[in-house]
């Protein structure tokens, strides 16, 4: 065993808190479950009702397809008229702020936690993510903890990318790498 990268019998994630309660958190898990990542409910308002109770700041014009997941409301920011595409994952351990005019499309995943794999433990990392205004997050695409995704910047489909984005340009591949001006 001495030669082992990862010791999982090490792993301790006492430190983490999640935001909320157990009860809470709980609750919402089946929220989340029967009325975000059910393809029933096709209407966002009731969604942005819910997320609100939640604790999360959404913006008004937002539309949220079906079968979403989110983790943590309450480490949610959406602003004005943003789209959440089918099948959408805010794996939000941290915070994620999403600016106005943001569409983020089918099955695109934002992740905030990671584990450190230099450490035998396996530790969590978590860090926010922030999309800023008129960023697009194309089908697929694959947004790292740490991230941030500036103004008017465009992930083509299913890229991967963790960091700063330069304003304004076209990504594409995994790693994600500007390939162009987006032409506005």
């Amino acid at each position: 065993m001495a030669d082992l990268q990862v010791r999982l019998d090490l792993f301790n994630n006492d430190w983490y808190r999640p935001g909320r309660n157990i009860f809470i958190r709980l609750v919402w898990y089946f929220i989340n479950l029967f009325f975000f990542r059910s393809g029933w409910l096709i209407f966002s308002f009731p969604k942005r009702i819910l997320l609100q109770l939640f604790g999360a700041s959404v913006g008004k014009g937002v539309v949220i397809k079906p079968h979403v997941n989110i983790k943590y409301p309450w480490k949610l920011h959406i602003g004005n008229y943003v789209w959440i595409g089918e099948e959408v994952w805010i794996d939000n351990l941290d915070q994620v702020q999403i600016g106005d005019h943001v569409c983020i499309s089918q099955g695109a995943l934002l992740i905030c936690g990671n584990h450190n794999y230099k450490h035998p433990d396996f530790g969590l990392i978590t860090k926010p993510i922030i999309i800023e205004t008129g960023a697009w997050i194309g089908a697929m695409c694959r947004i790292g903890p740490g991230s941030r995704i500036q103004k008017n910047s465009v992930f083509s489909l299913g890229a991967v990318f963790t960091g700063t984005s330069q304003p304004g340009m076209i990504y594409q591949g995994n790693p994600a790498q500007p390939i162009r001006k987006r032409n506005t």
